[in-house]
């Protein structure tokens, strides 16, 4: 198993970070190097406890779909996707919005476990840890970019 921790911090309030993190037309915009579409699920707008998403996206040159379903939430403090289908063995994705100040602190806890078993180990320590850490820090960017910006209204509907 690996777990990812990243903190971001963003002049903004919870509710806009939490609300920009449940968007599948951000992530959608946030993923764009690796192509990536919804297949099934929420097409648009902010995901909500027990809705469910198909991404399909290109990584590492093959094209691999992900489902993953909101678990769990407390409404601009926390909530949490986890795979239901996909490449990983299993994967859960936390994202805390602390308040810290005038702004947030949004704390992201990804935790995965590749399959093919010592293979699966030995990818992960020599290349999947780094992508999907760089891969969530791309998206973390974008909501930062946007939540301290004025585009944010645009993905509250």
């Amino acid at each position: 198993m690996s777990i990812i921790t990243l903190e971001t911090l963003i002049n903004a309030k919870p509710e806009i970070c939490y609300k920009l993190s449940l968007n599948v037309n951000l992530h959608q915009t946030s993923t764009s190097k690796t192509g990536e579409y919804i297949v099934d699920g929420v097409k648009e707008g902010i995901m909500k406890l027990g809705d469910s998403v198909t991404w399909r996206a290109k990584h590492f040159g093959v094209w691999q779909n992900l489902t993953t379903i909101i678990t769990e939430e407390k409404p601009f403090a926390y909530f949490v996707d986890e795979m239901q289908k996909g490449a990983f063995k299993s994967m859960k994705h936390e994202h805390h919005f602390l308040i810290n100040g005038d702004k947030t602190m949004m704390k992201d806890v990804f935790i995965f476990t590749s399959p093919f078993g010592i293979l699966g180990k030995i990818f992960n320590y020599l290349i999947l840890e780094n992508y999907m850490r760089s891969f969530l820090i791309e998206r973390n960017k974008m909501i930062k970019e946007v939540a301290e910006s004025e585009k944010w209204q645009q993905f509250m509907g």
